[in-house]
């Protein structure tokens, strides 16, 4: 007759061994495994039209001149908060718009959405307003790693 602790010590050993096993069969072959983790290498440029600034401060002393969103996972957001100043003699309102997409994918730019908060109030001369810039990263995003792209902003009376 067997003793419960030959049983015990078997059913034991059969579960380490089952376990090991399984750690060295998903080392040597990984379940689908693809790094989806975004990282901005390439600054983000801002473009302004005459009479606008962009900065880094409230006091806007410090030019913004580009926006790093760090690493970024897919189903995310990043937000970065700059200040726009009306520099110009009369009050104008914002627009913005994004163009060269790197990649150079047309499908690129459905993955990866920039927006911001501002609601089309007129700045007036010498105000400054802060703004939220957000980038949005869809969750089915794959097989980019990189990426940079323009975002232009352009006051109109």
């Amino acid at each position: 007759m067997v003793s419960k602790e030959s049983i015990i010590t078997g059913a034991m050993l059969i579960l380490i061994t089952y376990t090991l096993g399984l750690s060295l069969v998903s080392q040597a072959f990984p379940a689908a495994q693809t790094s989806k983790t975004l990282s901005s290498t390439g600054s983000i440029q801002i473009q302004t039209t005459a009479g606008i600034g962009v900065y880094e401060n409230v006091q806007c002393t410090t030019p913004k001149t580009s926006m790093l969103w760090g690493t970024l996972e897919p189903g995310t957001s990043q937000t970065i908060t700059c200040y726009i100043k009306n520099e110009g003699s009369t009050s104008t309102r914002l627009s913005m718009y994004v163009d060269s997409w790197i990649p150079e994918s047309l499908e690129f730019s459905n993955y990866l959405v920039p927006d911001w908060d501002y609601d089309n109030q007129p700045i007036n001369s010498g105000a400054s307003i802060p703004v939220t810039f957000t980038l949005m990263v869809d969750a089915g995003i794959t097989g980019i790693t990189t990426f940079s792209f323009d975002i232009t902003i352009v006051g109109s009376s």
